[in-house]
């Protein structure tokens, strides 16, 4: 995938998910897939995806188990996003994605040796439009594939691993 292709999928998928406050992160347990809440950083999509967690919770301990992820979001439109996650513990990018509201949500402060990042590299996302974004997936879908988006199903996916 070029570079330029990439870059527009990555900024799709940006608008796609931008206004949304929560996702559900999914991971993997001994007794199979369990979904938890988690609130969206307010940083601009890159690829990667950032939410603050503690050590003592059991996604850390998940994760350091099974780094294959899922992250659905539901505002305007419905993207699933697949990925790799990876435990972050550097002080100086806690500092920049925190804020005050943390503070109250995790009762600690971005400084807190228990405090750490899960940082999720999007692989693959899959989204439905429900709002403005229509006509944008029509023209991708047939950029894309040749065939109108008439009679194509109303979701799409995008690759972004290669």
């Amino acid at each position: 995938m070029s570079n330029m292709i990439k870059q527009e999928e990555i900024e799709t998928l940006r608008e796609l998910i931008k206004d949304v406050d929560t996702a559900m992160l999914t991971t993997l347990t001994q007794e199979g897939l369990i979904a938890r809440p988690m609130k969206t950083q307010e940083v601009e999509f890159d690829g990667d995806l950032w939410f603050f967690t503690k050590k003592e919770t059991d996604k850390y301990r998940e994760i350091l188990h099974d780094q294959d992820v899922n992250v659905a979001y539901a505002g305007k439109s419905y993207v699933s996003v697949r990925g790799k996650a990876e435990i972050v513990e550097d002080l100086a990018k806690k500092k920049e994605l925190w804020s005050k509201a943390y503070e109250k949500i995790m009762q600690t402060s971005y400084d807190d040796p228990n405090l750490i990042l899960i940082k999720v590299k999007a692989e693959a996302a899959e989204y439905w439009e429900t709002g403005n974004f229509t006509k944008k997936i029509a023209f991708l879908y047939k950029r894309m594939t040749g065939k109108n988006a008439e009679s194509a199903e109303v979701n799409e996916t995008i690759e972004l691993d290669k």
